[in-house]
């Protein structure tokens, strides 16, 4: 099988399995949670098989994705699901802040150094950008979970935080080019 067709599948296998149990249950999460669980376990082990690694943010995800469904469905409660894009956010917001006193550098520069060739200026303002956006997203997920219907809130999650990040990526394009180190 095509190695680019395994990776779409194991990033997006997990969100469609949980599609298709939300809508076929009835807009049921405590049906659509542990098929969730199990297909991004699956997706890790998968990824594990054919790369012998896997990378942080995923496994992040999964651990998280494991332990909140697990409290949804033992609490039968909701809210431990959908306060885990906000927790994730604020981890990752709280990385890149954190993470500068661990590695003397911005953790951004770290994560994308290889690819990207910024001013020390140009990866500061960067990183300082992504931490704005986390928390950002973290206080936009919770706004959205506390005020609209489960259904809207399980839609905005990916309808509406993958298209903003996507958007905000590309906002950073100026930024990079202004800071981009000609070699």
């Amino acid at each position: 099988m095509n190695k680019s067709f395994i990776k779409f599948l194991i990033d997006f296998g997990p969100l469609v399995i949980f599609f298709y149990f939300y809508y076929d249950s009835g807009k049921d999460l405590k049906i659509a949670i542990p098929p969730f669980i199990v297909a991004t376990l699956l997706a890790l082990a998968i990824m594990w098989v054919l790369e012998k690694t896997i990378p942080k943010v995923p496994l992040l995800s999964g651990i998280l994705i494991t332990f909140f469904g697990g409290l949804t469905i033992y609490f039968d409660n909701p809210v431990f699901i959908y306060i885990k894009p906000t927790i994730i956010n604020i981890l990752f917001g709280l990385a890149l802040i954190f993470g500068k006193y661990f590695t003397k550098e911005p953790v951004l520069k770290k994560l994308m150094g290889k690819s990207i060739a910024l001013t020390e200026e140009g990866w500061e303002v960067l990183n300082k950008r992504w931490v704005y956006f986390f928390f950002g997203l973290a206080l936009l997920n919770e706004i959205v979970w506390r005020t609209q219907s489960e259904e809207f809130w399980v839609n905005f999650k990916v309808w509406g935080l993958l298209p903003i990040t996507f958007i905000f990526t590309a906002f950073q394009i100026g930024l990079i080019n202004k800071y981009k180190i000609n070699e």
